[in-house]
């Protein structure tokens, strides 16, 4: 296996030659948002303003990458000052307990499952869901079928205030994306990948972790 590397600001990009494949895949470190996955091609990043379930605003960024018919995609939404702005936006509030009340806790608390009522919205037939984990950072996985026929696998994860989706799309007929969907992990501040010890939940304090490799060191799991 060949790996050249080049560093990009905020993120590290390892290429990786497979010979099945007719074109070298990269593996993507974004030390910014704290993940890594692979993608066909260097993404495209944007910022976004994501609309909370309880009316707030949060910032976040897309990551997307396209090859031909396939698309990949990360999203990621900073819910580190959801408390605050809740706060802000609550002061001289002056109804009913239950209206001034400060949602914060349940706007970290119920993030995936507004994550998945984007997907609801979108018209499609799932074929999957359930529970999961990515270096035991739990979340839930979807499998879902397009208006158009292709198809969509996708995971959702709260991990240290932040709210990723990953979405892998790929045409009718053709195989799931597994490059992409097994590649989900997660990097520190200095880019090294981290594994906790038992399951990571965003509601607990964290475990100690397990591993905290170089990002050039192997994938196993």
């Amino acid at each position: 296996m060949m790996r050249l590397i080049r560093f990009v600001p905020a993120a590290v990009v390892l290429f990786v030659a497979t010979p099945a494949l007719a074109q070298e895949w990269i593996e993507y470190i974004s030390q910014q948002d704290s993940f890594s996955v692979n993608f066909p091609v260097q993404p495209e990043v944007r910022d976004i303003a994501y609309p909370s379930e309880y009316g707030v605003t949060l910032p976040g960024r897309v990551y997307n990458s396209v090859d031909g018919k396939s698309r990949y995609s990360v999203t990621v939404v900073d819910y580190s000052s959801v408390q605050k702005l809740h706060a802000d936006r609550l002061k001289g509030c002056n109804g009913y307990p239950d209206t001034c009340a400060n949602p914060s806790g349940n706007e970290l608390r119920g993030a995936l499952d507004f994550a998945l009522w984007s997907f609801l919205q979108r018209g499609v037939k799932f074929t999957d869901y359930g529970y999961y984990n990515a270096d035991r950072i739990e979340g839930r996985r979807l499998q879902l079928v397009n208006p158009d026929g292709s198809r969509t696998f996708a995971a959702i994860h709260l991990h240290q205030n932040r709210l990723y989706i990953f979405e892998g799309t790929v045409p009718a007929g053709s195989p799931p994306p597994g490059l992409f969907q097994q590649s989900v992990g997660w990097v520190d501040k200095e880019g090294n990948r981290i594994r906790y010890q038992s399951i990571y939940s965003n509601a607990y304090p964290p475990p100690p972790l397990q591993l905290q490799l170089s990002p050039l060191e192997g994938r196993e799991r």
